[in-house]
């Protein structure tokens, strides 16, 4: 068993319970809190997510955690996951609610330029990666593994070095991202069965 503090960040914009089932499922110990002196000690974060770009930017500063974060990620640099939401809460600015991001990643979350009325907007589903770079969070994950998707925007960076994968909906688009101990994916690794088992039990052991 892993005895490495994980804590998922509560900041109550949805898909926790999942992460948790998933993480515990791997062999893990993790908890869920947005208490300070639980991510002061932790080893590793997770960032979920799922809704509005505004409103999870909302509410990360309700709870006063932008100050802890930055530190413990970009001075202490602990390893963290974004999920989906959490994700695009990396980056410099979204067009959802045009507010800014973290910031941590160089990359703006974009809407879908999507006129083709046979792929709807959510794209919603199964979806394979194509991997652009090596990684420990990609070891032993085949490349064109699939994984599920639901979201409206996607992350469109600035540095190609920052691209972990892409996948197609229409046109590529960034479906993960890693730079240094920042990781992100669009997809729901708690949702795409065993292989999405594995890139969050490669995230657990970094």
């Amino acid at each position: 068993m892993n005895k490495s503090s994980i804590i998922i960040i509560d900041y109550g914009m949805g898909n926790i319970r999942s992460v948790l089932n998933k993480i515990h499922r791997a062999g893990h110990n993790a908890e869920v809190s947005y208490q300070h002196e639980m991510i002061e000690k932790a080893d590793k974060l997770i960032l979920p997510g799922v809704g509005h770009f505004s409103n999870g930017m909302k509410r990360l500063k309700e709870r006063n955690l932008l100050e802890i974060l930055n530190r413990r990620v970009l001075t202490d640099k602990i390893p963290i996951l974004g999920i989906c939401l959490g994700m695009q809460l990396l980056t410099l600015h979204s067009e959802e609610g045009d507010v800014n991001g973290l910031g941590w990643i160089d990359a703006e979350t974009i809407r879908f330029r999507i006129n083709d009325i046979r792929h709807k907007v959510p794209h919603m589903g199964w979806n394979s990666i194509e991997q652009k770079k090596e990684s420990r969070l990609l070891n032993g994950i085949p490349d064109s593994s699939y994984f599920y998707f639901v979201h409206s925007y996607h992350v469109k960076c600035n540095k190609a070095e920052d691209i972990l994968t892409t996948s197609n909906y229409v046109y590529d688009f960034v479906s993960a991202v890693e730079k240094e101990n920042i990781f992100g994916t669009q997809f729901h690794p708690e949702k795409s069965h065993g292989t999405g088992e594995r890139m969050l039990n490669n995230f657990l052991n970094i």
